[in-house]
């Protein structure tokens, strides 16, 4: 799915999600979410009103996080490793599917 618009070369405009939201929609503690935070793994914005925001593609990256700190009973250093390290796997990937792509 490409992020880009097809009449343009701007990309597509992402929702932000507030502090409160996120706990929401994520399931995530608050406590758990300043964890992430202080370690670098997920990153906010500030609004001009000084709320800090969220990208809603983290929605998706938390939820994976916790899915297999809970199911491998991991801590949370060790689940954002194995996520950063699914999503670089990914990425290889979606890579070698375009090259092959340009192959043809």
């Amino acid at each position: 799915m490409s992020m880009t618009r097809k009449s343009s070369s701007l990309p597509m405009p992402s929702k932000v999600l507030a502090w409160e939201e996120f706990v929401e929609v994520t399931g995530v503690t608050p406590e758990h979410l300043q964890e992430l935070l202080a370690l670098g793994w997920i990153e906010t914005r500030v609004s001009a009103s000084e709320v800090q925001m969220f990208e809603d593609a983290d929605i998706y990256r938390v939820r994976k996080l916790e899915r297999i700190c809970g199911d491998f009973e991991l801590p949370v250093v060790g689940g954002t490793i194995i996520v950063d390290l699914l999503e670089r796997i990914d990425r290889l990937e979606r890579m070698v599917r375009d090259l092959h792509g340009l192959e043809d």
